[in-house]
């Protein structure tokens, strides 16, 4: 029977299309599952989307769309960029899936049964992009610790999880496991920083938002994003916790590893473990916390606007040259770069010079000096001794890096092969050798042991570079090759070989630069010229010290509900940072309710409170009117309740 090999990413959060730096990690993992399979094991590989959250109610709405409306397309397109990027997933699991939300509820009730959870109220910090509460001793300056953002003072009902209960005994698992969390530092750091300082109870529910996976119990709250999204996987896998899972889950779980980026460790090597712990569920055997892929030494961001999409650079370069880039720059520990500069060196120079250089001179020599067909070996020399036991450490040691992750280790180890199987061309000179009928016998053996390492290196190649694998079998008639059973002397002599072609053609730096700024000019054009700018006739001035009297601040809406007898009118319960506030306004034909809850505005703070349908309103909200009978609210999501608009 197959070893089996679970193995899982991070499931994709469905607020934008993913950048490369997201991509690499569906295609890291695509490597791994492949090597696995390549030797023998019986691998399970999952990936997905997480769809349910605050952000993502509130870009839909910002977008005129459901939330699965919204939720449909980014998935889709996430799942397009892995199929385009040859990510070979068992499973594409979504958190909207039917069967995920009734397990989770499942959960969730058995949680809450076994007294693992229980019902409060949560008063601290909120940040959006994370989806995480903090006190304020948790705040780095005052802003998220994690990713610092802006937080916001939120208080509301919630259902919390009792970390501290099992603080101790988690603590104990990672130093009696140390493979569970690797790299080795990711350990130190949430042991150190987190576990040992104390756990406070989780936030596992929401109010003030509805798109999620309702508790069953109380559908007034939905399940949190931790519960929620970490579930899937062994969701994924048919696990109940009534007792009646299924196939999968027997066979699979725990998972061998979690690939995750490191910035969700912590809820990865701490959250999810104690949930498992509380279910009575066995904990996967390894957390892999990979470093980030920066552009130019910084983090991608949308707001830097220096984000990279895989689909540019699979346009610019081609898959395999995408997947080799991402997979070979990417240390161990250490944050990996991106830039145009350095994709055209590893192409030119790993790719072109150093594989396409081997492949071609190979292939081309075998033709002219044997008429296409592999060559009997027939002379030796202990030259070919050097380049067999270099083949068969390339093996040797691409498999002890991948057990470990080590995967730009693992494609160096079969580059030093390519390396030296050209240094041997240049050693036994084929072109001298094919000069004379007396030498032709050692060429038979040098190109033999040529097309031998390339047979070998094609197969370790093939998990990391699947098409190029398949390109280069095709050259050399060759078998397809695991590496369970890679051992020399695989290539039968007399094999005629298949057509020739360019596996990476060199590239020029200048054209391809030019090349890379006529792709971008098209992509994001420049408006030729600029709109006319509207004029606004009987415009009154005012002075510095008018305006200076009139007080902008940013509000966070908490509930909306409709006025009764007044079709225009909403009334808004505010979170101004101070004491709170309430106004009335006449934005219903626009806006729905649950469109506007959570969501931030601005509210001019210092207007004297009127009475509307007998609702005392003290204040009133910005929006635009953009004609056409068409109002738009101004929204400020992200700025925290109570700032200052100056």
């Amino acid at each position: 029977m197959k070893p089996k090999y679970y193995i899982t990413t991070a499931i994709a959060y469905t607020s934008r299309i993913p950048h490369i730096g997201n991509t690499y990690e569906a295609v890291l993992a695509d490597a791994i599952a492949r090597f696995r399979r390549s030797q023998g094991f019986d691998v399970y590989f999952l990936t997905g989307t997480d769809e349910h959250g605050q952000k993502i109610q509130e870009q839909a709405a910002a977008e005129g769309k459901t939330p699965q409306q919204h939720v449909d397309f980014i998935a889709a397109e996430i799942k397009r960029i892995w199929d385009f990027m040859n990510v070979s997933y068992d499973q594409f699991i979504r958190t909207t899936d039917p069967g995920h939300m009734e397990i989770v509820q499942k959960i969730f009730r058995k949680l809450y049964d076994q007294g693992d959870i229980y019902k409060s109220s949560y008063e601290g910090y909120y940040c959006k992009p994370c989806e995480s509460f903090y006190t304020e001793l948790q705040l780095k300056d005052g802003k998220c610790p994690d990713c610092g953002s802006p937080v916001e003072r939120a208080s509301e009902e919630a259902y919390f999880f009792k970390m501290s209960s099992y603080a101790a005994r988690l603590e104990q698992y990672i130093l009696e496991n140390p493979d569970f969390i690797q790299p080795e530092s990711r350990k130190n750091e949430m042991i150190n920083n987190f576990i040992r300082p104390g756990l406070q109870d989780l936030c596992v529910s929401r109010t003030s938002f509805n798109w999620g996976v309702p508790v069953s119990f109380d559908p007034k709250h939905v399940v949190y994003v931790w519960i929620d999204a970490l579930s899937n996987y062994i969701t994924a896998l048919g696990y109940d916790p009534d007792g009646d899972s299924g196939e999968l889950f027997r066979k699979y779980w725990p998972a061998d590893v979690h690939l995750i980026g490191k910035d969700i460790l912590r809820f990865h090597t701490i959250y999810w473990p104690i949930m498992l712990m509380a279910l009575g569920v066995e904990l996967p055997k390894q957390v892999f916390g990979h470093p980030w892929l920066l552009f130019n030494e910084e983090k991608m961001s949308k707001s830097k606007g220096n984000v990279v999409y895989a689909e540019d650079i699979v346009k610019l370069f081609g898959v395999d040259a995408a997947r080799y880039y991402v997979l070979r720059e990417m240390p161990f520990a250490a944050d990996g770069n991106f830039t145009y500069d350095l994709i055209i060196s590893r192409f030119n120079g790993d790719l072109a010079n150093i594989l396409g250089n081997l492949v071609s001179r190979t292939h081309a020599m075998t033709c002219k000096y044997f008429g296409g067909k592999v060559p009997a070996p027939a002379v030796t020399d202990p030259l070919d001794d050097e380049l067999k036991a270099a083949a068969l450490k390339a093996v040797c040691d691409a498999v002890e890096d991948m057990k470990t992750l080590h995967v730009a280790d693992a494609l160096d180890d079969i580059f030093s092969l390519l390396r030296r199987s050209n240094k041997y061309i240049d050693e036994t000179t084929p072109w001298i050798l094919a000069k004379s009928a007396e030498t032709m016998p050692r060429l038979a053996t040098v190109l033999y042991n040529l097309i031998e390492c390339i047979r070998i290196a094609a197969a370790l190649l093939q998990p990391f570079l699947p098409d190029t694998a398949v390109r280069i079998r095709a050259q050399f008639s060759f078998p397809e090759d695991t590496i369970a059973n890679l051992t020399w002397g695989g290539v039968v002599p007399g094999t005629a070989l298949g057509t020739a072609e360019t596996l990476f053609a060199r590239i020029d730096e200048k054209a391809k630069h030019a090349e890379i700024e006529a792709f971008y000019a098209a992509k994001n054009p420049a408006s030729e010229k600029e709109p006319e700018k509207p004029v606004i006739e009987n415009l009154a001035q005012i002075t510095i010290d008018d305006f200076a009297k009139v007080e902008l601040r940013v509000a966070r809406i908490l509930t909306c509900e409709p006025v009764k007898r007044a079709k225009k009118l909403l009334k808004l319960t505010l979170d101004d940072g101070q004491d709170g506030r309430t106004i009335v306004s006449g934005i219903a034909p626009w806006y729905k309710p649950e469109d506007l809850i959570g969501r931030c505005i601005v509210v001019v703070a210092n207007l004297k409170p009127a009475k509307l349908c007998g609702i005392e309103s003290q204040g009133m909200l910005l929006a635009a009117d953009t004609g056409e009978d068409e109002v738009k609210v101004v929204f400020v999501d992200g700025m925290p309740a109570g700032s200052r608009i100056h």
